[in-house]
């Protein structure tokens, strides 16, 4: 009985745990065999210890080219699905306008499309338009898929702000630009990130939507898809190690930056 009872007031504790360990379980993998020395092709089977491919992380042929292009495709589109989706979220909380209801109906019409859908939609129009698939037409597929996930993260922050705030530094002589840049967009500005480091994500991890538009370029995940066909360099462990490592450290360094602005608000 004693277990029992301690079991019960810790099931949501363990449960959480629980969660947890099971969405870790393939960062752990993938990072141990990141230090594998495979005997064969396939890196699916411990054989020995060691650090070869994080000495040389570009070893394998093409695969540091298609990761710099995946990073420039998730920056650039980052940059334009963040900036194109802040405005049209303030725009639809903050204004009143004809077909307000249908465009706010439409902007999630991406996340609620199948993939496929969206990339042979996508595919289709940029052959009608004669456009030449590569590098541009990825990065025009990414923002239209990411500003959906910035739209709907900044309105959330938007819509939950506070508008005295606002009025009370334009009663105290702040210009509309003093007003932006000194309220509004700090208190948007986790919303914003929110959106921003979800758009790179999305960006960076794509297959589907880039696999169909991309003609000739070969981006990060293709190359792995690629490669999973006749054999699993263990550099791509290493990347994708390294990639979970930064994600961490932002992360952390973002709880960091809040609990000091909680203390020193405090």
């Amino acid at each position: 009985m004693p277990l029992v009872n301690w079991l019960k007031r810790r099931l949501v504790v363990i449960a959480g745990l629980l969660t947890l360990a099971y969405l870790l379980l393939p960062n752990v993998v993938v990072t141990v065999f990141s230090f594998n020395k495979p005997k064969g092709r396939f890196n699916y089977a411990w054989q020995q210890f060691s650090l070869d491919a994080w000495k040389q992380p570009c070893g394998v042929a093409d695969m540091c080219g298609s990761l710099s292009i995946s990073l420039q495709i998730a920056v650039w589109a980052t940059i334009g699905a963040t900036v194109l989706g802040t405005m049209i979220a303030f725009a639809l909380v903050r204004y009143r306008f004809r077909a307000r209801g249908a465009v706010n109906s439409l902007i999630f019409l991406p996340m609620a499309m199948p993939e496929v859908v969206m990339a042979a939609s996508l595919l289709t129009l940029f052959l009608n338009m004669g456009a030449q698939l590569g590098f541009y037409t990825i990065l025009i597929a990414h923002i239209m898929f990411c500003l959906s996930f910035v739209v709907t993260a900044v309105k959330a922050r938007v819509m939950s702000m506070d508008p005295r705030l606002e009025e009370a530094a334009r009663d105290l002589y702040a210009g509309p630009l003093q007003t932006f840049l000194r309220v509004t967009l700090p208190i948007a500005a986790p919303g914003i990130a929110a959106g921003a480091l979800l758009s790179f994500a999305l960006s960076f991890d794509d297959f589907i939507i880039t696999n169909f538009n991309a003609g000739s370029t070969v981006t990060f995940p293709m190359f792995v898809w690629g490669s999973a066909q006749r054999g699993t360099p263990v550099q791509i462990n290493v990347i994708g190690t390294a990639m979970f490592l930064v994600a961490v450290l932002i992360t952390l360094f973002s709880m960091v930056v809040t609990n000091r602005r909680t203390k020193h608000n405090a």
